[in-house]
């Protein structure tokens, strides 16, 4: 059932998400977990029903999926098909307000920057929630989200689906052996961005397009600033406008970067240099190449991390064999014992050339790192009901995320920063913290 949209003022009326505090109206105080559905099955709500959203709603099939949510109808269509008696919705905040109690988990699949509003909503109600990366849309909120999910003690987990996959697990036993030897040097890459990005602002001088009756335009802006609708924005190259995506870095950093992070034990750079970007105002760059600096953890040495974008690519290393190439999309890991390349979701990992692999291949450690049965959604699940908290929960994916973002933040100012994470600020130059957080419309409880 479509319902209209609630008057924002009324929902989350006095929340301050900026400090993770949430008041809410007295039909919400008492909504914690749902009731227990039969059969032990979760009581899971989705945002974001269309697109990957409905990838979310595939995984939760074998759940008891109680409500559905979509700005776009249309996009949501096949999913509100296929399950014709589940109630749906345009506005998470009717759904919550409705359907809180009846609801134990709750799915994130929306663009960037409505994956904080809606994550918190979720989270102030006690519920468990899994969010698509990246995990929010500014640093700022990183923090915040995690210290939420901490308070209300759920489980939770970012999208990032390579993080229970075999390969990063093979990458950290490699690393946490010594297979690798000192690791300095770290070089990711991608063929992002694939959408039309280091856009103009759109000009509706000559062309007033109308929305379409399918799609709610406000709330599909939920927090961003008001604007006229244009079909440039939809439905996939909101990635290039910083007020709505996080541009290519954002977009598959989360992925790309994320086996060798852990395995690595980073937390986050010291410094960032945008070495090359040429982005806009309102867009991220078409391509960029930006330098993380890490620093040194416990036996692990400093490390630099290179991040290359818009099809470049790091030097060929000395160790490829002539025949072969750098995928499209991929980490090199440079040690003083061995090189190890990785791609995108570490699906697969080898030490080059692959004489080398083969040589090393008999004294590689044993896999001492449980292996996740059914991927990160199975995982997740089963961390709601109650079993081992899921690889890429809050805590884990929110200092992935602040790494990837932080590199975003230099981007915006165009200059190497320095990067205070205690404080969460850029202490030089001081004017690049605007980029840090963001003004959020009103009405959505931040």
């Amino acid at each position: 059932m479509n319902t209209p949209d609630m008057d924002r003022r009324t929902f989350l009326k006095t929340a301050s998400l900026a400090s993770a505090a949430v008041s809410l109206p007295n039909i919400l105080r008492s909504q914690g977990a749902g009731a227990q559905s039969p059969g032990n099955k979760l009581n899971v709500a989705c945002c974001g029903a269309g697109g990957r959203g409905y990838d979310a709603v595939q995984a939760m099939k074998g759940e008891n999926l109680v409500a559905l949510c979509d700005v776009d109808d249309e996009r949501a269509a096949k999913a509100y098909g296929e399950l014709p008696g589940v109630p749906h919705f345009r506005d998470f905040r009717v759904m919550l307000d409705k359907m809180g109690s009846k609801i134990d988990a709750v799915t994130v699949s929306t663009p960037d920057h409505m994956h904080f509003p809606i994550a918190m909503s979720a989270l102030a109600l006690g519920k468990h929630v899994f969010v698509e990366k990246p995990l929010t849309h500014t640093l700022a909120q990183t923090r915040q989200l995690a210290q939420a999910a901490r308070e209300k003690k759920v489980a939770t987990q970012m999208g990032n689906q390579g993080h229970a996959g075999e390969g990063a697990r093979l990458l950290k036993e490699w690393v946490d052996a010594g297979v690798l030897g000192e690791v300095r040097e770290v070089h990711s890459w991608t063929d992002r961005p694939i959408w039309p990005q280091g856009l103009n602002a759109p000009d509706h001088s000559k062309l007033m397009p109308v929305v379409q009756p399918t799609l709610s335009w406000d709330l599909w802006l939920g927090v961003a600033q008001a604007r006229e609708y244009d079909p440039a924005y939809l439905p996939f190259a909101w990635r290039g406008f910083w007020d709505f995506g996080t541009g290519a870095l954002g977009d598959v950093g989360c992925h790309i970067m994320d086996g060798a992070y852990w395995a690595l034990g980073l937390t986050a750079p010291t410094s960032v240099e945008p070495v090359s970007a040429h982005g806009t105002a309102i867009s991220g760059p078409n391509a960029s190449i930006v330098r993380l600096n890490f620093p040194a953890r416990g036996k692990m040495p400093p490390l630099q991390w290179t991040w290359y974008d818009g099809g470049l690519l790091p030097a060929r290393p000395p160790e490829l064999e002539e025949a072969r190439k750098l995928q499209d999309n991929g980490t090199l890991l440079i040690g003083s014992k061995a090189t190890v390349v990785c791609e995108m979701y570490y699906d697969s990992i080898r030490i080059i050339p692959e004489a080398k692999m083969k040589e090393m291949a008999p004294g590689l450690p044993p896999k001492t790192i449980p292996r996740v049965a059914g991927g990160h959604f199975a995982e997740w699940i089963r961390a709601c009901k109650g079993g081992t908290p899921a690889g890429s929960n809050f805590e884990y994916s929110s200092r992935l995320t602040e790494s990837v973002l932080i590199g975003n933040v230099a981007i915006r100012a165009n200059r190497r920063i320095e990067w205070d994470s205690a404080s969460m600020k850029v202490t030089n130059p001081a004017s690049a913290n605007e980029f840090v957080t963001e003004q959020y419309r009103p009405g959505f409880g931040v």
